[in-house]
């Protein structure tokens, strides 16, 4: 069904573009809202609507990502370009709600991309990731901010 919407909402889109004559990317992008916000307004409470709310999410996602990628960026280069290191690197052990290979393939890579953090492994029941972390001033404090942030979002989106 989610496929399906997408391909329906892809459908709209591309008929917005035929009919305006403006095949730009930022009118493909403002024809596939217009026919987002067009299907959830007539979609009816009893369908199967995950479609629906999961575009906003992902979108909200990609935006908190982004924040948090220029965030580490910008820490790890003061870093290095200060004379001081602020670095306290440690091995943390986070506790895993994601079960799914792909949920888990996921959070590790999202929290690889970010600087200063790298996965390193999970064990073997898949219910703990091993991440190193150059900036880690409290333990439970980095747990709560990938268990709230990365994991919670990312498992929003995929549920």
């Amino acid at each position: 069904m989610i496929k399906t919407r997408f391909l329906s909402n892809l459908l709209l889109s591309f008929i917005w573009l035929a009919v305006t004559g403006d095949f730009s990317f930022i009118n493909f992008v403002f024809g596939f809202t217009l026919s987002f916000l067009l299907m959830w307004l007539i979609s009816q409470r009893g369908e199967d609507n995950r479609y629906l709310y999961r575009g906003p999410k992902v979108v909200a996602f990609i935006f908190f990502f982004l924040y948090e990628l220029v965030k580490a960026n910008l820490q790890v280069a003061y870093d290095v370009i200060t004379p001081s290191y602020f670095m306290k690197p440690g091995i943390i052990k986070i506790p895993l709600d994601a079960k799914t290979d792909m949920e888990i393939t996921l959070l590790a890579n999202l929290i690889t991309l970010t600087p200063g953090t790298l996965s390193l492994d999970v064990s073997d029941d898949r219910k703990v990731l091993y991440v190193h972390a150059m900036y880690v001033k409290n333990k439970d404090r980095f747990i709560a901010d990938i268990k709230n942030g990365f994991e919670r979002k990312l498992l929003e989106i995929l549920r």
